[in-house]
C-alpha cells in the first residue's frame, strides 16, 4: 500500500474563489492580485516600465505646477508658453514648414540688404562658420506673433591678428563666411571651387556687430533726449516737460519701455518705428526667458518655462524633488584622477544654464557658485551635485522675485561670510543681498580674492563688497529720481552675525593690528 503526502493533494486542487488575497483564472488556478510597484531605490527616477506592470510616475511634474494664484489671462498665457518648443538645430527645423519659411525670409532680407556676395574662397583665406538660431516671438496674450530664424556668424573664429576689430565698427577687413544651411546658390560657378560668402555688412555674431549696433542705437536715443546711465549703459532715462519719467532698457535689439504716462510710451514707440523696423509686442509678459506677471501687489519675475525646459533636457521631469539644493554637510573638493569625468562638456553646459537661472533664483546662487569653480576638471560627484540642484528646482518651479509696489524706496543691504569655506584654497565666501524697500534687486555669492586670517577680516571684506554694490545701485537709483517721487539717498548696511570688532572698525573707533592690512584697502 502506497502513501501520499497531503501537500501533493493541495498542490493539485484548484483553490476556491473565496481564497484570501488571490484571484482565479479560467483554468481554475490561482493568480496573485497584488499590484506591482517599482522598487524603492528607483523612486528618484522616472521608470519607463511597460504598461502591463501597472507603473506610473511617482512624482509627475503636474503636481509641482500651481497656477491657481494666477489670473485667468495669465494662466492661459503660461499654458500656451509651456507648449511652445523651439528647435536647437537645422535638421530639427527643416521638419516644420513655419521654420523653413522663417529661414527663407531671413535669407531674402540679408540678400536684399547686400550683406554678402557669393565668391570662390581665395587661396590662403580664413573662413568663419555660421549657424541658425530659432526663436518664437509672442504677442501679449501668449499667441504666436511670428517664427523668427536668425543667421548668426561664429565670430569667435575670426582671426586674432586683426587689430582692434571690435572697435572699428565698419567691415573694412575681408571676412569670408561658409554658406548657410539651406541657402540656394544663384549663378554659375566652377564645380571644383569652394564657394563662400564675402561679408560686406555686419552680421549677428561678428566682433564688429555689437559695437556698431550699440553706437547707432545709442545715438538715436540721445537724439530723442534720453540720458544714458553711467552705472548701467543699457539703461536710458528721459524726463519730459510734464515731469513724466520714461525708462528704456535694451538688450541687443530687445527693448523694454516703462513710463508713468501711456502717451510718453506711444511717442517713443512711434519715434523708434521711424528709425528702425520695430515690432510692438504689447504688455510685457515674457522677455529673454523671464516671465513677468503684473498686478496691484507689484511685478513678479520668474523663469518657470526655462526651468521646465531644463528639466526636460536632462531627463529629470519625473524625478523625486528635494527640499535643499545642496547637502551643506558634504564638502565638494577638486578632482582626483580616479573620478574625473571623461567628457566635461555636458557638465559645463549644465552649470552655464543654471547660471542663467540665477537671474531670478537667488536661492541657488551659492550652489551654482560652488559648481562653477570646477569647470576645468569636473568629477562624477560634481555632476551628482548639479543634478541635485535640478531636483530642488523641480520642487519649486514657480519661485522668483516680487518687486512690491508698496515697499519704500530706501536701499538696504545685508552681508555675510563663510570663513575659510573653500576646502581647496581656504578662502572665505562673500554673500550679500541688496533690497530696495522690501524688493530684492541684487545678490551675489563669490569667493574672496585673498585668504582671511580670521572671521573678522572675512566679514569685513564681505561688507566692503556689499558697500561697493550698494553704491552702484545708488547711482542707478539717482538717475531715476523724479520730482514727484524723490528717492531716499541713505543706505542701511547690515551684516548678519557681525561681531563687535567689525562694528568698531566700520565706525572708525579702532583698527586692530590683525586686520589693519585689510582696513587700509577697504576704507
Amino acid at each position: 500500500m502506497g502513501f501520499w503526502h497531503p501537500l501533493e493533494l493541495v498542490a493539485r486542487t484548484p483553490i476556491p474563489r473565496s481564497g484570501w488575497g488571490m484571484g482565479r483564472r479560467r483554468d481554475g488556478w490561482a493568480k496573485s492580485s497584488r499590484v506591482i510597484k517599482p522598487p524603492k531605490y528607483l523612486e528618484a527616477y522616472d521608470c519607463q516600465l511597460p504598461s502591463h506592470a501597472n507603473s506610473v510616475t511617482n512624482h509627475p511634474i503636474s503636481q509641482y505646477l500651481s497656477p491657481q494664484q494666477l489670473s485667468h489671462s495669465h494662466k492661459a498665457f503660461t499654458t500656451l508658453l509651456t507648449k511652445i518648443s523651439e528647435p536647437n538645430h537645422y535638421h530639427q527645423a527643416i521638419q516644420y514648414d513655419q521654420w523653413i519659411n522663417a529661414m527663407q525670409i531671413e535669407l531674402d532680407a540679408l540678400e536684399a540688404n547686400g550683406t554678402w556676395t557669393v565668391v570662390p574662397l581665395p587661396h590662403g583665406a580664413h573662413t568663419i562658420g555660421c549657424k541658425w538660431v530659432y526663436k518664437v516671438k509672442l504677442n501679449a496674450n501668449g499667441t504666436v506673433e511670428r517664427y523668427k530664424a536668425r543667421l548668426v556668424a561664429k565670430g569667435y573664429n575670426q582671426k586674432e591678428d586683426i587689430d582692434n576689430a571690435f572697435l572699428n565698427g565698419d567691415l573694412d577687413e575681408d571676412i569670408y563666411m561658409t554658406l548657410p544651411q539651406g541657402y540656394q546658390i544663384k549663378g554659375e560657378f566652377p564645380s571644383n571651387v569652394k564657394l563662400v560668402c564675402k561679408l560686406h555688412k555686419s552680421l549677428y555674431g561678428l566682433k564688429q556687430s555689437s559695437r556698431q549696433w550699440n553706437a547707432k542705437f545709442t545715438s538715436v536715443l540721445l537724439e530723442f533726449g534720453f540720458c544714458q546711465s553711467l552705472a548701467d549703459y543699457a539703461l536710458f532715462v528721459k524726463m519730459t516737460t510734464n515731469d513724466e519719467i520714461l525708462v528704456l532698457l535694451v538688450y541687443v535689439d530687445d527693448i523694454i519701455i516703462a513710463s508713468s504716462s501711456s502717451n510718453a510710451t506711444e511717442q517713443i514707440i512711434e519715434f523708434l518705428k521711424s528709425k528702425f523696423k520695430l515690432k510692438d509686442l504689447g504688455k510685457l509678459k515674457y522677455f529673454l526667458g523671464l516671465e513677468v506677471a503684473q498686478s496691484e501687489a507689484g511685478i513678479s519675475i520668474c523663469q518657470r518655462k526655462y526651468a521646465l525646459d531644463l528639466l526636460a533636457e536632462y531627463g529629470v521631469l519625473g524625478c523625486k524633488p528635494i527640499t535643499t539644493p545642496i547637502d551643506y554637510n558634504h564638502r565638494i573638493n577638486k578632482a582626483t584622477d580616479t573620478d574625473q569625468l571623461v567628457n566635461a562638456t555636458n557638465y559645463r553646459q549644465l552649470v552655464g544654464k543654471l547660471l542663467y537661472l540665477t537671474f531670478s533664483r537667488p536661492d541657488i546662487s551659492y550652489d551654482v557658485h560652488i559648481l562653477s569653480q570646477y569647470m576645468d576638471k569636473p568629477t562624477q560627484s560634481h555632476l551628482h551635485v548639479a543634478f541635485r540642484v535640478l531636483k530642488y528646482i523641480k520642487g519649486a518651479l514657480g519661485k522668483g522675485i516680487l518687486l512690491s509696489s508698496r515697499s519704500s524706496l530706501q536701499l538696504k543691504a545685508y552681508s555675510d561670510s563663510d570663513w575659510g569655506g573653500c576646502p581647496d584654497t581656504r578662502r572665505s565666501v562673500t554673500g550679500f543681498c541688496v533690497f530696495l524697500g522690501d524688493s530684492l534687486i541684487s545678490w551675489k555669492s563669490k569667493k574672496q580674492m585673498v585668504v582671511a586670517r580670521n572671521s573678522t577680516e572675512a566679514e569685513y571684506r564681505a561688507m566692503a563688497a556689499t558697500t561697493c554694490e550698494s553704491h552702484s545701485q545708488e547711482a542707478t537709483k539717482a538717475i531715476l529720481q523724479t520730482t514727484q517721487h524723490p528717492l531716499a539717498s541713505n543706505v542701511q548696511l547690515k551684516s548678519r552675525g557681525a561681531n563687535n570688532t567689525n562694528v568698531y572698525i566700520i565706525g572708525d573707533h579702532a583698527i586692530i593690528g590683525e586686520v589693519q592690512h585689510s582696513s587700509n584697502g577697504r576704507h
